[in-house]
């Protein structure tokens, strides 16, 4: 579907990716009905059903029947969150495109609040769930969470995780999600220099079912921050991490072999000294980390060549 073939009235895509949650969404087109009512002829509802199991899909179409903006995105099979919601931003017609959940905690009457805050000139405004409304074991683990991801990638937000979004249309167009990245669009929109903001937003109890999510979600979420830090940090500068770890342990292993040498100039017997081999070990290692942030380095100058520059404006 290309967007020119969509009419110039359409501003506003409000994406909405679910798995197993019929319960919920006719109370949910309701809500988004009302807090959308300033923009009914000026907004689409894009419904992504993640491989749902429990009728969802009817549910949706049923809304589709009698709502024209209703538009809906069936996945095959259970992909996860991030491949559904860049489903649903290839198919979103708006210039300005809002994510939330499907399970009623995100409050859709907010969402004139977060188009407001957009409008003061950002080009992402991320929900901050300050009285969330979930278990005490999750709200302390998202908050280690939104810690320690602050500190490594330098955007200080209250709370990086938030499904409710608002975005302008370029962050969309740029950003390039895979994996479950989509805990880290703020980080990686402030990366490319895009303006990030965060307001508070209600939060709501889930009224129905229960969390999609659980204990699995903290190794994956390391591993994904761990991706998240090389793409901000290092993805224009890779011998700077590889080349600097090589050169510490380059160091290490080349400062225990010239102590072994040493001593056996002196007259000490080396061969069967562990020690030995940990400095060869450390010293192969660091020159291998050294070329190949080389390669890399090389790598992404080829890369960089043919990427569009983050240009804002260009005033002639």
């Amino acid at each position: 579907m290309n967007r020119e073939d969509v009419g110039s009235s359409l501003k506003l895509s409000v994406v909405i990716p679910l798995f197993n949650e019929a319960e919920s969404l006719q109370d949910l087109y309701l809500a988004l009905d009302d807090a959308l009512s300033l923009y009914s002829e000026q907004s689409e509802l894009l419904f992504v059903d993640d491989g749902s199991t429990d009728g969802s899909f009817e549910i949706l179409e049923a809304l589709r029947s009698k709502d024209k903006r209703v538009k809906i995105i069936q996945l095959r099979g259970n992909h996860g969150k991030t491949v559904a919601l860049v489903a649903g931003f290839r198919e979103a017609q708006g210039e300005v495109i809002v994510t939330l959940d499907a399970d009623l905690q995100d409050d859709p009457k907010e969402i004139p609040k977060l188009l407001a805050s957009l409008e003061e000139g950002y080009d992402l405004v991320s929900g901050w769930k300050a009285r969330r409304q979930d278990p005490w074991s999750r709200r302390f683990l998202s908050a280690v969470f939104n810690r320690v991801t602050g500190f490594l990638t330098g955007l200080r937000i209250h709370d990086i995780n938030c499904g409710f979004k608002a975005y302008r249309r370029p962050v969309i167009d740029e950003l390039k999600l895979q994996g479950e990245l989509h805990r880290f669009i703020p980080a990686l929109a402030s990366w490319r220099g895009f303006r990030v903001a965060e307001i508070e937003v209600e939060h709501q109890p889930r009224r129905y079912g229960r969390s999609k999510y659980g204990m699995e979600r903290i190794p994956r979420g390391f591993f994904d921050l761990l991706t998240v830090i090389m793409l901000t940090r290092y993805t224009a500068k890779p011998l700077h991490l590889f080349g600097t770890l090589g050169l510490v342990l380059g160091l290490a292993g080349f400062g225990i072999i010239g102590y072994l040498s040493i001593g056996w100039f002196i007259g000490k017997w080396i061969g069967a000294r562990p020690l030995l081999t940990i400095g060869a070990v450390l010293l192969i290692a660091g020159i291998q980390l050294v070329s190949f942030g080389l390669v890399a380095e090389m790598i992404a100058y080829s890369s960089a060549a043919r990427e569009d520059p983050p240009v804002r404006t260009i005033l002639k």
